[in-house]
């Protein structure tokens, strides 16, 4: 006798399923905790009324370019909840003490910056770069962009300018040393390791070669950013990414770089470059390395090619998103892994190291991305929650499809109403595996 699977949840047996989402319901989910505002006074007579308009998007406000929308807001009532919300974000930033439980919740919602540089200050308390208690942000926000600062000069010059750096500085400290020989090496100063045909391990020289490769492939990747985004093109921003990656690159040598690292950096560089605050703007590039080392913390070893084959690595993560799915939707699951042999390594591998910037448009990530770095669970389980309601959403097109079919569609996963996926996602809190 055939053993029948586990019987599909209540709450996936909706025809929700099987329809076209649709749009938000009035008033837009984002204002579901939050009480009505009071109705506005009528302006004096004789003047007739007329409704304020909304608040800029934050895509009319930092000027994104080439992004495609999944859903049309409307734009009365959506206008009032994105102002409500941000000034719910506004009082929980302004307190001596953030509370982080709060900002969190707020952050699931969406937030609704508009241009007014509460994102970048949300990501980086989220992302703890900055503390909860505000009296310490100049303090520490001067530390690290010196610390960046730092950085630049130990990695980024090349081997000749490092060497006079420090022949100077051992000439400086020499008071018996004519004026005539500073800046200068004499013949029996240059030391084999100092020269540009050494082999030896400590030479900056050979260092310096070996790592040509390296940033070959992080000039192809950020030239290759977001070409359809006109920010990504200009040439300061693209050496502010490459930059970064390096100097990643040379601090985390058991990561070192993998390729589409720079896709999850740019979300980050572009939030904070578009501060409206110039003192911000102007240290993005050092604010967006620290908060990059910060998330891609949560995600290491997902990049560790030693540990692929790990109980810890990313197939064992591709194996989580496996069970989470046979554990909601075991239907869905066995028609994927057994029948059609569909499994998450064919689809999911891109979506999870890239943190899903590839799969939706460049605006709706950052939306997503309020959800990822806002939810309690922390980043890697929410991520792997989002991944299984996407599976979820298009379960009727998977369980009519085929090999061929299934996997077309999961690596061009198709516009959807983002609201109602993070929804699906929060329905799954609390069942990742461990």
């Amino acid at each position: 006798m055939r053993k029948k699977g586990r019987a599909v949840p209540e709450w996936l047996n909706s025809p929700i399923w099987s329809a076209t989402p649709p749009a938000p319901a009035q008033p837009d989910p984002y204002g579901a905790d939050l009480a009505p505002p009071p109705p506005p006074k009528p302006p004096p007579p004789p003047a007739t009324a007329s409704p304020v308009p909304p608040p800029p998007s934050y895509e009319q406000a930092v000027g994104v370019g080439g992004g495609r929308r999944e859903e049309e807001d409307d734009e009365g009532a959506g206008a009032v909840i994105r102002a409500h919300l941000l000034s719910d974000f506004k009082a929980a930033l302004s307190k001596k003490v953030v509370n982080m439980g709060e900002l969190r919740r707020l952050a699931c919602l969406g937030v609704p910056d508009g241009g007014t540089g509460v994102r970048p200050v949300v990501w980086k308390l989220l992302l703890g770069y900055l503390p909860t208690d505000r009296s310490l942000w100049t303090y520490e926000l001067e530390k690290k962009r010196s610390q960046y600062s730092a950085y630049r000069e130990e990695f980024l010059l090349n081997p000749s300018e490092k060497l006079r750096m420090i022949e100077e500085t051992k000439l400086s400290r020499k008071k018996d040393t004519s004026i005539e020989r500073i800046g200068f090496l004499s013949r029996f100063e240059v030391t084999n390791e100092e020269h540009p045909l050494s082999s030896g391990k400590s030479s900056l020289w050979n260092q310096y070669f070996q790592d040509s490769e390296l940033l070959e492939q992080i000039d192809r990747d950020v030239k290759r950013t977001h070409p359809d985004i006109s920010f990504f093109s200009s040439k300061s921003n693209q050496e502010s990414l490459r930059r970064i990656l390096i100097i990643f690159s040379k601090l985390n040598p058991s990561i070192r770089y993998v390729q589409g690292m720079n896709e999850v950096l740019a979300p980050l560089f572009y939030v904070f470059k578009n501060d409206p605050d110039p003192s911000n703007s102007a240290s993005a590039e050092a604010d967006a390395y620290f908060c990059f080392v910060e998330l891609l913390s949560g995600f290491r070893d997902n990049y560790c090619k030693h540990l692929d084959n790990s109980s810890v690595g990313i197939r064992s993560t591709l194996s989580k998103l496996s069970q989470l799915l046979k554990r909601h939707d075991e239907e869905l699951w066995r028609h994927m892994e057994v029948t059609t042999k569909v499994y998450p390594q064919y689809y999911a591998f891109r979506w999870i190291t890239l943190l899903l910037t590839m799969e939706f448009s460049f605006n709706v990530c950052i939306h997503i991305w309020d959800a990822i770095l806002g939810d309690p669970e922390g980043p890697s389980d929410t991520l792997m929650r989002i991944c299984c309601a996407m599976l979820i959403l298009v379960r009727k097109r998977l369980l009519a499809g085929d090999f061929t079919a299934n996997v077309q569609l999961l690596q061009h996963y198709p516009a959807t109403n983002i609201d109602h996926l993070l929804h699906i996602a929060n329905r799954l809190r609390g069942t990742v595996p461990g």
